[in-house]
């Protein structure tokens, strides 16, 4: 799909030549949404994991997930380079020499040419970015940010603990920096139509976002969403629903913005509902032939709307 629209693989193949894989990575780090310092309990889709593997608590170290990771994506993919993803929870919520300590691990394993770093807009200062700017200067670095949304009242309802403004400022600084920014967006969220999707949308393309990673709202068991969904109070998206709006966002975003991921993956054991978020393969096919239906480029429409 990359004639529709600029995805990450071929963003990654085009700067380093070969094939290059994310490896997953549990740092055991924490949340300030979870520990009392913003909130407790976390965002109300989000489980005791924080979309971790569990790989911290069973006492591997990152160099060990590295490896074990590197192998399994040589053997599926042939692929020759490797990106070191820090993903459970927050990824700058630590002190400086602890964070300076698990980047440099991951960056000392053979093949790692690059760190992305997930974490939350509130949870960097200056002393973090700095530390950042200095790993950017010797690879590919990409700080990945939860907005999940830019509507305030729905940051409020999913109990996220930061509003819009901290994630502008974020970017700002971050950029600032001289590092790439790749931001987290939710389709389905309580609360939201299809409008107020796509006005997240047109306010990450008006940042010129770097990146950006799209995600089903689904429902993980033990979770307040978990809750909702069986009161009968929350209703997931239908998968038609979800293909269209992530073809309309496409439309909207710059051509430049790095596509990274435009479905999530959630754990079987865990998923509650929308079973069809388990069909990754037909939910990207369906977006493929949604777009060339619809005769749909990335930045088509942010084209128009910006007269250019």
């Amino acid at each position: 799909m990359g004639d529709r629209y600029r995805d990450y693989n071929t963003y990654l193949r085009e700067r380093f030549g070969c094939r290059v894989q994310k490896i997953t990575l549990d740092a055991g780090l924490g949340c300030p949404n979870r520990d009392g310092r913003i909130g407790s309990g976390g965002c109300i889709y989000c489980n005791a994991k924080g979309s971790g593997t569990g790989a911290h608590a069973k006492g591997l170290s990152i160099r060990e997930q590295l490896e074990a990771g590197i192998e399994r994506m040589r053997r599926r993919y042939k692929a020759e380079k490797f990106i070191a993803y820090f993903q459970s929870f927050s990824n700058t919520y630590a002190p400086i020499d602890v964070l300076e300590r698990l980047y440099s691990e991951a960056l000392g394993v053979p093949d790692v040419v690059g760190l992305s770093i997930g974490t939350r807009p509130d949870c960097i200062d200056p002393d973090v970015l700095h530390v950042l700017s200095g790993f950017a200067s010797r690879c590919l670095l990409w700080m990945e940010y939860g907005l999940q949304s830019s509507h305030d009242r729905t940051l409020k309802a999913i109990h996220r603990g930061h509003d819009r403004a901290c994630f502008e400022k974020a970017v700002r600084e971050t950029r600032a920096a001289g590092i790439p920014v790749c931001a987290h967006i939710i389709l389905g969220l309580p609360g939201e139509d299809r409008r107020m999707m796509l006005d997240t949308a047109r306010f990450l393309a008006d940042l010129d976002i770097d990146g950006i990673k799209i995600h089903l709202l689904y429902v993980v068991r033990g979770t307040p969403m978990e809750a909702l969904f069986r009161s009968g109070a929350y209703r997931c998206l239908e998968r038609e629903a979800y293909v269209d709006t992530v073809c309309d966002i496409l439309s909207l975003l710059p051509p430049s913005t790095v596509i990274h991921r435009l479905t999530g993956d959630p754990h079987p054991d865990e998923l509650v509902a929308p079973l069809w978020a388990l069909e990754k393969q037909r939910n990207m096919d369906a977006i493929r032939r949604r777009l060339e239906e619809r005769n749909i480029v990335q930045g088509i429409c942010w084209r128009k709307e910006a007269g250019r």
